[in-house]
């Protein structure tokens, strides 16, 4: 398999560069989706709110971690590359799969799950599921026709999500309190040690999904050893204060029974702050956002498989273009999976089973900072972990936890990740040995 040749950026990320590109990878939609179902293990104002900082810690010393490995390892592929390098091809095989599986055809599925849900409550004549599934095929069949359709309007949509957030949380800011408290008593203390606590991390790990995509810059920063920390500090810093008073506004408008178990936390939120016709207009927003999130991943997911269906004979079929140069199979193959997890699972068990697999991943990437540094210690990395070992094992020790309380608490979705892990190793073995006999055949 040939590699990519290197070349020097004929440029310099700077501080605020960093800083910006980190947060428009981390703000989502998913800060409007999944308090609903924090609330329902978790009741205390302060431990919710915890939630959302403990969150972005875990995404902090990701990012710091994750930036080591990008620096040392400086090839495209992201976590296949890493854990073919750090432990063997086949574990890099199994991310892979996840990633062409799960890593995009699940949120894909899970924002139009909530596009269609904000949309219904908005329009109850509106059938959530359907919606979902319409606008996935419409996005597929517009994204198949021209591949640069919603590329250039990534910084608009980013700097519209900032905005609505900014305004969400002054306007709840300023509204009339719901008598909720927020005051660290003694058994708020004790619901941040309880499995619901573990678990709820799932949702909120959603929410930041995007920090590993930042840290990819690592080896065009502008002297990274000093700027890398700060830019990955400032930018997660930046998100999850964001994140905690948007929260802080959720739960000081809007009673925990009307949130509990629902999708749409910023339509009932806004129907507390504005009245039910802004609310609306509030929750046509958000879908149009979520739209925007289901065309992104459209686009890029397809060509994680498409890669592998490259590298992988047995795949080959995945890897062929349009005469356009679209990866029409590869997509088509993401649209289907997307599909099969809108109708097949509920907005909770598509999150918890595609959180435990992506965060079984992200674990196994940072121990391998560890097994890196053993086994190859001479490697040149342009920028070290601040704050290592404690920083990836508190990373570590915080992601086994939520791993272990999901498989015990929702064992269901934990063991279909786990099912799909497997079967993505009985694919690796058959490639494998349909490799090596065909290789025996040539020889």
């Amino acid at each position: 398999m040939s590699q990519p040749v290197l070349s020097k950026p004929v440029y310099r990320i700077g501080f605020y560069t960093g800083v910006a590109i980190v947060v428009a990878n981390m703000v989502g939609t998913g800060v409007f989706t999944s308090l609903g179902y924090q609330v329902l293990g978790t009741t205390s104002g302060f431990a919710l709110l915890m939630l959302w900082v403990v969150g972005g810690v875990i995404a902090l010393c990701g990012a710091l971690c994750y930036g080591e490995l990008a620096a040392a390892l400086p090839r495209s592929g992201g976590e296949y590359h890493y854990l073919s390098r750090i432990y063997h091809p086949a574990v890099g095989f199994l991310s892979g799969w996840i990633s062409a599986t799960v890593g995009f055809a699940a949120p894909t599925a899970l924002a139009a799950i909530a596009l269609g849900r904000y949309t219904a409550s908005v329009w109850p004549a509106a059938h959530a599921n359907l919606l979902s599934v319409a606008v996935v095929a419409v996005v597929t069949v517009v994204h198949l026709i021209s591949g640069q359709v919603g590329s250039r309007f990534q910084v608009v949509v980013t700097l519209l999500k900032i905005s609505l957030l900014i305004f969400f949380i002054a306007a709840g800011l300023l509204a009339e309190a719901q008598p909720f408290s927020f005051a660290p008593t003694a058994e708020a203390t004790r619901q941040l040690l309880q499995p619901s606590f573990a678990v709820s991390l799932i949702y909120v790990s959603y929410a930041y999904s995007g920090w590993n995509a930042a840290v990819y810059m690592a080896g065009e920063v502008e002297q990274p050893q000093r700027n890398l920390p700060r830019i990955l500090l400032t930018g997660t810093g930046i998100v999850a204060l964001l994140y905690v008073l948007l929260n802080y506004v959720f739960l000081r408008t809007t009673p925990i029974k009307v949130l509990a178990g629902q999708v749409e936390i910023g339509f009932l939120s806004a129907n507390q702050i504005f009245g039910v016709a802004i609310g609306q207009l509030m929750g046509l927003l958000v879908a149009l956002l979520l739209v925007s999130t289901v065309s992104s991943m459209v686009f890029a997911g397809p060509r994680i498989v498409q890669t592998m269906g490259e590298d992988l004979p047995a795949l080959r079929w995945l890897a062929r273009r349009s005469r356009r140069g679209l990866p029409v199979r590869a997509t088509l193959f993401q649209t289907g999976l997307t599909l099969i997890f809108i109708v097949s699972g509920t907005f909770e068990a598509v999150l918890v089973y595609a959180g435990f697999v992506l965060n079984l991943f992200t674990f196994l990437t940072v121990l391998g900072l560890f097994v890196l540094r053993w086994r190859q210690p001479e490697l040149p990395r342009p920028y070290r972990t601040w704050g290592y070992p404690f920083t990836p094992l508190l990373f570590l020790a915080l992601n086994a936890w939520t791993l272990v309380y999901l498989l015990r608490d929702q064992t269901l979705e934990s063991l279909l990740g786990l099912g799909t892990v497997a079967l993505g190793l009985v694919i690796y073995a058959v490639i494998y040995a349909l490799g090596a006999a065909k290789q025996k055949a040539i020889g």
